[in-house]
């Protein structure tokens, strides 16, 4: 018989009562000054805990990770204590919560950063595009390529902030290396023009994720850790050469790991207008563990995914924005509310909480 979307798995340390997960959504709603999580937070999440697996929203680990204006941080106590009214409201109904560490890199604007600093790479590449800063939106600027002697913290802020995690409440992380963020800069080719150890060759753009997959799975164990990759997302200025050579060695590399799931983004259109020839199965068979497919997937293109053995599970975002019981949603294939996307981010509960459930 074919797997459902319905059907438990286990990821890693993870035990899910369904194969439907809640992708990691930026809203930019944290609680200022502070960067911190609190109860409206806590009340959306709450609402979408019948999900098999909720990954929080992009968290960084750091100030300097910051890139968007109101986003959350995982690196102060107060931030600690905010995200625990989160991850104890998903557990009080019956949920399971990962949160996914970011650091930005380039995607970011003085004005986000300590002490007006420029915002750093691997290299100093400008993007094109605005950055969301809390006096609206402004150009990006050149960033500052980080020095090697930096590179270090860098990987200490990714271990700290796995472990603060867990004090936080939540059942695990995710490393953010896609969308054209920090570690994504480091992998791809477009982005990483660096001639030392972490730059130039395959096993050098790869030797940052690497040391950070280390650096967490020692801290927090590597049954509580995921990965997140976007072999193909042009977000934020983002190519690489061959992304079917690199990345199916980037994904081999994280096989003795054995990390609780690799997430992938496959596309961001959807499913049946995706005419590229990148193969994703490739990936997932490179990959020994759980796959989770995200990108422009409906009830039906997820439930054949799944019936195929194409995936583990299935991320859905805007869905889950607009639908927060989207899990019984789709189990008697109701409608589905349209998602406001005037209200995505930033705001107060309007288009954040008050997404009407089914009567």
């Amino acid at each position: 018989m074919p797997t459902s979307l319905f059907t438990p798995v286990i990821a890693g340390s993870l035990s899910l009562k369904n194969r439907i997960v809640m992708a990691p959504l930026t809203r930019s709603r944290s609680k200022q000054p502070g960067d911190i999580p609190w109860e409206m937070n806590a009340t959306y999440y709450r609402q979408r805990a019948t999900a098999g697996l909720i990954i929080a929203e992009a968290t960084q680990i750091s100030p300097q990770g910051k890139g968007y204006a109101y986003t959350p941080g995982i690196y102060s106590d107060e931030q600690i204590e905010g995200w625990r009214k989160v991850t104890s409201a998903v557990h009080e109904e019956g949920g399971l919560i990962v949160l996914q560490l970011w650091h930005v890199g380039r995607v970011s604007h003085r004005d986000l950063q300590p002490d007006h600093q420029l915002p750093v790479a691997p290299s100093a590449i400008k993007i094109d595009g605005n950055a969301f800063t809390e006096d609206g939106f402004k150009p990006f600027e050149t960033p500052r390529a980080l020095e090697l002697s930096e590179i270090p913290v860098i990987i200490d802020h990714y271990r700290t902030a796995a472990i603060n995690a867990l004090k936080a409440g939540f059942d695990g992380i995710e490393i953010h290396a896609a969308n054209g963020y920090l570690l994504d800069q480091f992998l791809r080719d477009g982005s990483n023009h660096r001639t030392d150890v972490y730059g130039g060759s395959i096993e050098n753009r790869a030797r940052l994720l690497l040391e950070v997959l280390t650096a967490v799975s020692d801290a927090i164990g590597p049954d509580k850790v995921g990965l997140r990759l976007s072999p193909t997302n042009p977000f934020n200025d983002m190519t690489d050469s061959d992304p079917q050579t690199h990345f199916a060695y980037f994904v081999e590399q994280l096989n003795p790991f054995n990390l609780a799931y690799l997430h992938i983004v496959e596309r961001m259109i959807p499913v049946e207008e995706d005419h590229s020839t990148f193969d994703f199965d490739a990936l997932r068979h490179r990959f020994k563990g759980v796959y989770i497919a995200n990108g422009g997937y409906t009830l039906a293109s997820a439930t054949d995914s799944i019936a195929k053995n194409r995936c583990d599970l299935v991320a859905f975002g805007k869905p889950f924005i607009a639908n927060p019981d989207l899990v019984e949603r789709f189990k008697i294939n109701a409608p589905l509310n349209e998602p406001d996307f005037d209200t995505f981010y930033g705001g107060g509960e309007n288009g954040y909480t008050d997404y009407p459930a089914l009567k």
